[in-house]
């Protein structure tokens, strides 16, 4: 694995390769979730590029930006394990720098369920995402369905924007007690860590109760709601259920396929997660 961190060195290396090329962006303090897209790009694509850039754009004010975590030298230990042919770890001058143009791209997801409490988030994920897409040139790109409403806005602006690049949904890697794995579970204390699998056993509870025939949209709520109350350490931010094509959420009654969106607070750390179900053929992931 070659490590780079400026364009000039990147473009030395990606430009020898002549086939297909599977990209991974990150921020860093990688987990099993980046690595399973790691090794997924590994067995779609010749060559596999990862990206490290803990991007400022998509942070407000009041956001853990300096406190994000950041283990650079355990993060290259891990993909040192993988067959990753590239690792690019820029600055924030390379990515930013005199040569950037500011994307003026905006799309009506930014401002539903996670672009509500966070209007600003979904612009720097798209200004950064789409820099790094214009340097790396990927032919695919890997991205996890823990963040479904990400995953929806980079595949609207790939086509939006017309670019040659196929996005590469990935199943949402889990801890031991269902917690999807994120690196802010690092803030968790082992207590908190251990009660937020009441998020996923609400997630569950929703798809057990459209399997046995719930369709009214508000009963839904309302049970999973109770379901996450029952934990007095849990703050509910938003619960979402909504088409899984548009994220529109569905006013009464459920009448196609579905995801159901949560973000919470355990004590000061937010944690997003999702599940869907799929009618057409009865299926959830």
């Amino acid at each position: 694995m070659k490590i780079v961190k400026s364009i000039l060195e990147f473009n030395k290396i990606r430009n020898t390769f002549t086939e297909s090329i599977g990209f991974v962006p990150t921020m860093g303090a990688l987990h099993e979730g980046h690595l399973s897209l790691a090794k997924a790009s590994n067995v779609k694509c010749k060559h596999t590029i990862v990206s490290i850039f803990i991007n400022p754009k998509q942070f407000a004010p009041n956001e853990d930006f300096d406190n994000y975590p950041k283990k650079i030298n355990e993060d290259i230990e891990k993909l040192q394990l993988l067959n990753i042919d590239l690792l690019f770890i820029p600055s924030n001058n390379e990515i930013y720098g005199d040569t950037y143009s500011e994307l003026l791209y905006e799309n009506y997801m930014f401002k539903i369920l996670e672009g509500i409490p966070r209007p600003h988030f979904f612009k720097g994920v798209c200004d950064v995402v789409a820099r790094l897409f214009d340097i790396v040139n990927p032919t695919d790109a890997f991205f996890g369905e823990k963040d479904f409403q990400q995953l929806r806005i980079i595949e609207r602006m790939v086509m939006d924007l017309n670019y040659n690049i196929n996005i590469i949904p990935c199943a949402t890697i889990r801890e031991s007690n269902g917690l999807a794995m994120s690196s802010r579970n690092e803030y968790l204390s082992f207590e908190n860590r251990n009660n937020s699998k009441i998020i996923f056993q609400a997630l569950k509870l929703g798809v057990e109760l459209i399997d046995n025939g719930e369709k009214n949209v508000k009963k839904i709520y309302n049970t999973l709601i109770e379901e996450i109350k029952s934990d007095p350490l849990i703050t509910l931010d938003y619960l979402s259920i909504a088409n899984y094509y548009s994220l529109i959420e569905f006013p009464n009654i459920i009448n196609d396929d579905l995801i159901i969106c949560i973000a919470v607070y355990m004590d000061k750390t937010r944690l997003i997660d999702n599940i869907s179900y799929l009618s057409a053929d009865s299926s959830s992931i």
